[in-house]
């Protein structure tokens, strides 16, 4: 892998600012939802292992949104995608403030399902608009939305201990979509030759070797374990500290911090390390959180732990999304179709074995799967690069 990038300039334009609100609101939705996640076991008195299906069926979502995503583009292009996804998004966040189990499960696959389809939609979109500078625009977005992200769980956090209760902190995705819609419905990216141009026949490529599969193994192991960190890092705080489940859900609050400064260091970092060298530190960086967050048994030891642990899963996603896209020999389509399916059987698998852990062993227990996976995640980083 090269160590030097060349510089590239990013022109913020409307269509720009578009995306990055819509991957706003899309935060606002996965981060409220994964910090509601201990409230509502609570409310439904639930399990854990019943609790981490709800993961599992966003997970459903996100891979049944891969699968379709390509299709519904090609028929009615990327700019209905999103705002349908959009739509459909805060159906199912809508439907999670039912207080039954057959609802708010179905919400968490709605939203799952169709925001990913504005997610990926939208990126793509923001990706084409900027040629060249489309990595940066997307490390850029994506610290936009961990920013929205951040505010929407302090929101719910806050509202848990009012009158209004924590449900009352989800209306903030619909009422900021109809804001957008209203502010922004008529802006949309460009669409260019690279959006349109149909792919070149009669060019013999090579077929992805087994890097492309590590790389998508490394994929799977990043999203687990960030989910891990967003569906129960509130409830091992509780464990560990004594705090109410309404107060540990602050915690959540102290990752996203953590990861909105990465993202946001990301960009910076990338143009002056190797990929591998700096994904090998933020896999490391990451494990060095969970150490002090995992034992804390003093709220702001485990907040240090935590924002810590945020700033090196920050930059897990886009380095192993990277990576896959590298290693897929000139087939990128291939990688844009596993990509979702990679990170959808993630957030199903992790988080619902961790749940399943800690109904047996306790939730402190069940939180070693995070070594274990970061464990995955850097043999395999360090086994395509010596064999690269």
């Amino acid at each position: 892998m090269s160590s030097t990038v060349e510089r590239i300039r990013l022109t913020r334009d409307r269509a720009t600012w578009l995306v990055y609100l819509q991957l706003g609101v899309f935060a606002t939705y996965l981060y409220g939802l994964s910090a509601a996640l201990p409230l509502l076991r609570q409310d439904l008195g639930l399990s854990n292992a019943v609790t981490g299906l709800h993961g599992t069926a966003m997970a459903v979502g996100t891979v049944l949104a891969g699968l379709t995503l390509p299709a519904l583009a090609r028929r009615h292009g990327r700019r209905a995608a999103t705002w349908a996804g959009l739509a459909g998004m805060n159906a199912g966040v809508l439907l999670v403030m039912v207080p039954a189990l057959p609802a708010t499960l179905l919400g968490f696959a709605l939203a799952g399902c169709f925001g990913s389809l504005a997610l990926y939609a939208s990126m793509a979109a923001l990706s084409d608009h900027h040629g060249s500078a489309g990595p940066a625009a997307i490390s850029e977005a994506n610290g936009v939305g961990v920013v929205f992200g951040l505010a929407a769980s302090l929101a719910l956090s806050v509202a848990a201990q009012t009158v209004l209760g924590w449900r009352a902190a989800l209306l903030l995705t619909p009422v900021l979509t109809v804001a957008l819609v209203l502010a922004m419905g008529r802006v949309w990216v460009p669409v260019t030759g690279r959006a349109t141009a149909p792919a070149a026949s009669g060019t013999a490529t090579p077929r992805p070797g087994w890097r492309f599969h590590v790389a998508g193994g490394v994929l799977f192991c990043c999203v687990a374990l960030e989910f891990c960190f967003n569906l129960w890092a509130a409830s091992l705080v509780s464990v560990n500290t004594g705090l109410s489940a309404e107060a540990a859900a602050t915690g959540l609050t102290a990752f996203t911090a953590g990861l909105a400064a990465g993202r946001f260091a990301g960009g910076w970092l990338a143009l002056r390390l190797p990929p591998d060298r700096l994904f090998l530190g933020a896999l490391l960086l990451s494990g060095a959180g969970w150490l002090v967050f995992w034992p804390a048994t003093h709220p702001v030891l485990a907040y240090a732990g935590l924002a810590l642990a945020g700033l090196g899963v920050s930059l897990h996603f886009p380095l192993a999304l990277a990576e896959l896209i590298a290693t897929s020999a000139g087939h990128p389509h291939r990688a844009s179709a596993a990509a979702p399916i990679c990170a959808g059987a993630a957030v199903g698998v992790g988080p619902l074995v961790l749940g399943a852990l800690a109904d047996g062993f306790g939730t402190r227990q069940a939180f070693l799967v995070v070594p274990v996976a970061i464990a995955l995640a850097v043999g395999g980083v360090l086994t395509a690069r010596s064999r690269a």
